[in-house]
C-alpha cells in the first residue's frame, strides 16, 4: 500500500527538513490543472530544494476539492517527484470514516505518507481524538504526521494525547502550529516524535527546542533560504541561522496577511508561475494585497 519512501539517511527525520504544503492548481473554469501541478511539484523539489511535498492540505484547499481530485493529485505528483522526494497526502476530515476512506485512496495513489489534521468543528474529546487517529493510522502502512492547529480545528491535541499517540507505530510526527513552545518541548524530550513547525516564523524557535524542520506556506518561495537556515543551526551557526531567520520574516509572516493560499498563488503568479485562482469561499488577492505582498517578497530579498 503506498509509495516506496525515497532513501535517506537513517538520522534523517522521516519526511526531511524542508516540505512545503502545495497550492492545487486550477484552470481558467476552475477545474483541476494536472500539468501546472506537475510543474508546481517539480519546481518545489528541483528548485526550492523540498525534501517533501504536501499535498491536499490547508493551502491545497482541501475543503473544496474533491475526493476523485485528491486522488488524482496524489498520482500526478507522486509520478512527477516521487522518484527524488516523499509525497504527503492531506487525509484528515471531521469525520473518521471518511478519513480512513481518503487515507486508503491516498495509500493506492502512491502517497508516501499521510498529514492528518485534529478533526474540527465538531470538536471531538481527547478521548476522541485518540480513537480518531488511531483508526486512521491502522488504515494503511503509510506513517502519519499529526496536524495540531486548534486555531483552526477549534481542539488542542493535548501534550497527554500526543504522548500516547507517540506509542503508535506509524505516527511519526507532528506538524506544530499550535504556537505553544512548552508543551512542544515536552512531547519532544518525552517521546521520539518528528516535530515540524506548521508556522513559518516559529521554525528557529521550535529548532531550538528540538524540532526538525518546516511545513511551510511561504515555502513556495522561500524554500531554498529556509533550508539554508536551518542547515546553519544544524551545523551549530545559531547566529548564521538567526541573521536567515530575521531576513525571511517579511515573508514569513507577510504571506499570512490574508488567507496564506491567497497570497501563494498571487506571488506565484507574480513570479511567472501561474496557478489559477482560489476556489469559493475564498477569493483572489485584491491590488492592495498583492502590493504588500510584492514589498514582503522585496523585504525578503526574494
Amino acid at each position: 500500500m503506498g509509495g516506496k519512501f525515497v532513501p535517506m539517511a537513517t538520522s534523517d527525520p522521516p519526511f526531511g527538513r524542508l516540505a512545503t504544503a502545495m497550492v492545487t492548481p486550477f484552470d481558467v473554469a476552475g477545474e483541476l490543472d494536472r500539468v501546472a501541478a506537475v510543474e508546481l511539484a517539480t519546481y518545489l523539489v528541483d528548485e526550492q530544494g523540498n525534501d517533501t511535498v504536501v499535498v491536499n492540505g490547508t493551502t491545497g484547499e482541501s475543503p473544496t476539492t474533491s475526493d476523485a481530485e485528491k486522488s488524482a493529485l496524489v498520482r500526478a505528483v507522486v509520478d512527477a517527484v516521487g522518484d527524488r522526494a516523499r509525497v504527503v497526502a492531506g487525509v484528515g476530515t471531521f469525520d473518521t470514516v471518511h478519513t480512513v476512506h481518503l487515507a486508503e485512496q491516498a495509500a493506492k495513489a502512491g502517497a508516501h505518507g499521510l498529514l492528518v489534521v485534529t478533526p474540527y468543528y465538531s470538536r471531538p474529546p481527547q478521548a476522541g481524538l485518540l480513537r480518531h487517529f488511531r483508526t486512521v493510522a491502522d488504515a494503511t502502512d503509510l506513517p502519519i504526521l499529526l496536524y495540531d492547529i486548534p486555531g483552526r480545528t477549534g481542539t488542542p491535541i493535548a501534550t497527554e494525547t500526543l504522548i500516547e499517540l507517540a506509542a503508535h507505530p506509524r505516527i511519526v510526527g507532528v506538524k506544530d502550529a499550535k504556537g505553544d513552545l512548552a508543551a512542544s518541548t515536552r512531547v519532544i524530550a518525552e517521546t521520539d516524535l518528528a516535530f515540524y513547525s506548521g508556522d513559518d516564523s516559529t521554525t528557529l524557535p521550535l529548532l531550538a527546542v528540538g524540532g526538525v524542520g518546516v511545513v511551510g506556506t511561504s515555502t513556495h518561495f522561500s524554500g531554498r533560504a529556509t533550508k539554508a537556515m536551518i542547515e546553519a543551526f544544524l551545523r551549530g551557526d545559531v547566529a548564521e541561522a538567526q541573521r536567515r531567520n530575521a531576513a525571511l520574516l517579511p515573508i514569513y509572516t507577510g504571506i499570512f496577511r490574508t488567507q496564506g493560499c491567497i497570497l501563494v498563488k498571487a506571488g506565484l503568479a507574480l513570479r511567472g508561475r501561474p496557478v489559477g485562482p482560489v476556489r469559493p469561499p475564498l477569493v483572489d488577492a485584491t491590488d492592495h494585497e498583492i502590493s504588500h505582498l510584492r514589498e514582503d517578497l522585496t523585504a525578503a530579498g526574494l
